[in-house]
């Protein structure tokens, strides 16, 4: 006789499916066994069992789960095995601003502000602390008596640490979280240089690599004596933290300078700052998502851009970048032979600075070189406007305001560049790559999807069924999208249904 019914389910290990399965197999051995009470010695011993099958399975599934780049949700497993790829994850990055730095009168001498120095927002319990970037000098008798520097969102540090002379010395600096690229490091023998491996160093070259785990702390790793020199008397480590999307502050929201400050004669002075324009660049770093998606896509990319959709993939490497669009004569006529045109879309949408575009051109024609003949040019993306009118009927007690915000949420949603855990949104994409069933490319924005998304907010009775009661830019169809277009929100027209006056 089996001991265990055909049927038993061997994915469902819980305790209690473990419990009843034990049992089942007392009774097919022990039929007299009929006492199964809580008290009883031997269901004590079962649901030992049990909980030790329950506890077994569920390290087993967890293993399982997290030993695969789809499925892991630990950043730390994550960290190791896109590692295995070549591939790490970046980290935070940091927001920069122009500052004007003004003096309250004209200096009888020069007055330096060095480098370094602490410029916050005005919050007592939390501000967001920036430091110049490099020195910046009022001329003695300078009328108006102000200069203008670059701030960082960051926060210099610096450790020491005596070499113990063994091979593959590493160093942990406390600090965190630690910005991608800001160490310097110098010990007894030299200046060291930081590589992204030790594979192609030799016995002499002064070569580290920074490890970053999943605190956002930095190891720094130095050589063995064959693969990077190993490192002699006290090690200095100079290196940055901060950075975030955070440090984006807006205009004017810098405003205190730290510190007491002088002329060249001594003479004390007293500073004001601010910045004209907001604070821009400032990066989260890559989430768990955004991980699985770059990850696979970095195999396919090693160390050169040659296709089209090389151009793509590293571009969007970079934690500022949410899409590109890489077109060439193939794919536009309208483009010269042997070139191409990178469209590129910042996270949060909006037009990219000159800095980030000039990040994204070295990053595909110096990081991972392109073809020496092939020009590229990268340009700002050409947005679609998409204006929404719609006649909206309220469900019953609805509150006009509330509804209203949920609506224009809802279509903020749909149109969003990415996603809350910034992934690409596929509501919206460029022209080029909407394809229709047989893999065409269709360049349209669906008037389906849109009325779903606004008739789906909790409220929202209905939609009119009129011919004016749902329009995309005027019209009631299918908006067409060009080539290098990219939808997003434009002006949105919400009408009462009940009324007809403006929601």
């Amino acid at each position: 006789m089996a001991l265990l019914a055909q049927a038993s389910d061997f994915t469902d290990r819980d305790f209690d499916s473990l419990r009843l399965r034990l049992q089942s197999l007392v009774r097919s051995v022990f039929p007299e066994w009929t006492d199964f009470n809580v008290a009883n010695f031997g269901n004590l011993l079962l649901e030992l069992y049990a909980f030790v099958g329950d506890v077994l399975a569920f390290y087993q599934d967890n293993q399982a789960r997290e030993s695969r780049i789809a499925t892991a949700t630990q950043r730390k497993n994550l960290i190791a095995l896109t590692k295995l790829l070549g591939f790490r994850p970046a980290g935070a990055r940091a927001a920069t601003a122009d500052v004007r730095l003004r003096l309250a009168a004209s200096p009888a001498a020069a007055v330096t502000l060095r480098k370094g120095t602490r410029v916050r927002t005005a919050s007592v319990t939390e501000p967001l602390v920036f430091q110049l970037l490099a020195d910046v000098v009022v001329a003695a008798g300078a009328r108006p008596p102000e200069a203008t520097g670059t701030v960082e969102h960051s926060e210099p540090q610096e450790e020491l640490f005596a070499s113990t002379g063994l091979p593959n010395q590493e160093v942990a600096l406390p600090a965190t979280p630690y910005l991608d690229g800001s160490a310097e490091v110098t010990a007894g023998n030299g200046d060291y240089t930081e590589v992204q491996n030790l594979l192609g160093s030799m016995a002499t070259d002064r070569h580290f690599v920074v490890v970053i785990d999943q605190n956002d702390r930095a190891t720094v790793r130095f050589g063995n004596g064959v693969n990077g020199a190993i490192p002699s008397g006290t090690i200095t480590v100079r290196y940055k933290t901060g950075g975030g999307a955070k440090g984006n502050v807006e205009a004017g929201a810098l405003s205190k300078a730290d510190g007491s400050f002088t002329d060249a004669n001594g003479n004390p002075v007293t500073v004001s700052v601010t910045n004209a324009e907001p604070a821009s660049g400032g990066t989260d770093r890559q989430t768990l998502a955004q991980i699985r998606v770059l990850a696979p896509e970095s195999i396919r990319v090693l160390n050169r851009t040659v296709s089209r959709e090389d151009f793509e993939i590293n571009a969007r490497r970079l934690p500022e970048m949410a899409r590109a669009l890489m077109l060439t004569s193939n794919e536009d006529a309208g483009i010269a032979e042997n070139t191409g045109i990178l469209f590129v879309v910042p996270r949060g949408g909006g037009l990219p600075s000159q800095a980030l575009k000039d990040a994204v051109q070295d990053q595909v024609t110096v990081v991972f070189p392109s073809t020496l003949t092939f020009q590229v040019s990268v340009q700002d993306p050409v947005y679609l406007p998409v204006d929404v009118q719609a006649t909206v009927f309220l469900r019953q007690g609805a509150n006009v305001a509330t509804v209203r915000a949920a609506i224009l949420k809802a279509l903020a949603d749909f149109f969003a560049v990415s996603l809350l855990d910034g992934t690409p949104n596929l509501n919206v994409d460029f022209g080029f790559n909407v394809k229709d069933s047989v893999g065409d490319p269709a360049g349209e924005v669906a008037l389906s999807d849109v009325f779903n998304a606004v008739r789906d907010v909790a409220g929202v009775r209905k939609i009119g069924d009129g011919p004016d009661d749902f329009l995309l830019n005027g019209a009631r169809e299918d908006l067409p999208i060009g080539t290098r277009e990219f939808p997003t929100l434009g002006q949105v027209t919400l009408l009462n249904g009940e009324t007809g006056l403006p929601l």
